[in-house]
């Protein structure tokens, strides 16, 4: 037998052999057990690996979108009526968020970073410029209202101040403005008694191009399970806000990464520093993101439930047995006192009674979830609608909506 025919002969074998083995494999679950085992040693923060260059660096584009309610109905509103507002948007920004001052220690086992975000305006993804104006709560002078509410003094001072330049519960701005900041009037006539008071007010003053303060992750070296997992938090392991030990427990990863090899019966732990509190979410279904299979993840309503419902949420009651509906969290005291509390959009997943507060209100799963989308075994985000509303106290939402 010629030496080419018999090369070609002895290639056929082996590449039948390898098909036969090949499909054994796989009908063994051989194959999966051993892709599950390769992910588990890979999926680690290290230099070099392509893990940590995702995690330091996001490759794929994320954005954000806000969404505002536009108040339509401001002096009924202060004759008793209940507000009447206007969803408008979404104005949407493309987010950079990498990790910057990257240090290792604790031989690789940790890693210390700050997350720093920066937002740019996409114009030909938002409704309308920045320079649209919505009419909304004026967060400032409520603020103000409710912080100096028991000081006789200056009560009437700031309300003599409110008469005396027709400053209202409502004031008209700026997308702009509102997100970013603007010099306040209020504020800065209350700097002559407070100097160290800031005179500049927006949602997201002071956030873009910053960062949230310095995490330290675990790497997963040790364990897969503890990729990107957040050891501290500026400094500390746990939370101050709240007024028991469950609610300020730092949970999870910081939300924008998972370990790798996710199961649907697994619980997902994150962290925000926006919401104040940790939370999770549990598999719901399973989805298809540009023809790649992935399973949904979301926060059940227990995670914003009020205690009668939840046990667990009671810390999240501050003052102590000072408690809101389900599908409300009160912020104040990590937002440097600022009567602002956190909800989903149009109140979804609320207490009905806040739905029907306000006209306008039309909560719906398929616009206003909170989804995750990952890929079960490498765990990379695939997919994120993280939606949340702020707004003052016992006034119409005036805030965000972010996706």
């Amino acid at each position: 037998m010629p030496l080419k025919s018999c090369c070609i002969y002895t290639t056929g074998v082996f590449s039948i052999l390898f098909l036969i083995l090949g499909i054994s494999l796989v009908l063994s679950n051989v194959f999966p057990h051993f892709l599950q085992s390769v992910v588990e040693k890979e999926i680690v923060l290290k230099n070099g690996t392509v893990a940590f260059k995702a995690w330091e660096n996001p490759p794929a584009p994320i954005y954000m979108q806000f969404y505002f309610f536009n108040v339509t109905n401001p002096l009924e509103v202060l004759d008793g009526d209940r507000p009447a507002v206007v969803e408008v948007g979404p104005y949407t920004y493309r987010e950079y968020r990498p990790m910057e001052q990257v240090n290792f220690h604790s031989n690789g086992t940790k890693v210390a970073a700050v997350n720093t975000k920066t937002y740019i305006f996409e114009p030909n993804m938002s409704r309308g410029p920045e320079s649209e104006l919505i009419r909304t709560v004026n967060i400032p002078a409520v603020s103000v209202m409710d912080k100096f509410k028991d000081d006789f003094i200056m009560s009437n001072l700031i309300s003599s101040y409110m008469r005396a330049t027709d400053t209202g519960l409502f004031t008209t701005r700026t997308v702009g403005q509102l997100l970013w900041g603007y010099e306040d009037s209020l504020l800065k006539a209350l700097r002559a008694f407070q100097p160290d008071l800031d005179d500049i007010f927006g949602l997201f003053y002071k956030t873009n191009a910053t960062n949230d303060g310095d995490y330290v992750f675990f790497t997963g070296q040790e364990n897969y399970k503890d990729f990107a997992r957040v050891d501290t938090w500026n400094g500390e392991s746990n939370l101050t806000w709240w007024t028991s030990d469950e609610c300020n427990m730092i949970n999870g990863t910081n939300g924008a990464s998972f370990h790798p090899v996710i199961n649907k019966d697994e619980t997902l732990y994150m962290f925000s520093s926006d919401l104040c509190r940790s939370l999770y979410a549990v598999f719901e279904e399973d989805v298809s993101v540009k023809g790649i299979p992935g399973y949904r993840f979301s926060p059940p309503s227990e995670v914003f439930a009020n205690m009668t419902v939840n046990p667990a949420n009671t810390g999240f009651c501050v003052p102590t047995g000072n408690c809101m509906g389900s599908g409300l969290l009160n912020v104040s005291v990590c937002k440097q006192g600022a009567p602002i509390i956190m909800s989903s959009p149009h109140f979804y997943q609320a207490d009905e009674k806040y739905i029907n507060d306000v006209f306008g209100m039309r909560p719906s799963k398929e616009l206003h979830q909170t989804t995750i989308d990952i890929h079960p075994e490498l765990s990379c985000k695939q997919q994120n609608g993280f939606r949340s509303t702020s707004m003052s106290r016992n006034i119409p939402p005036s805030v965000k909506q972010g996706t």
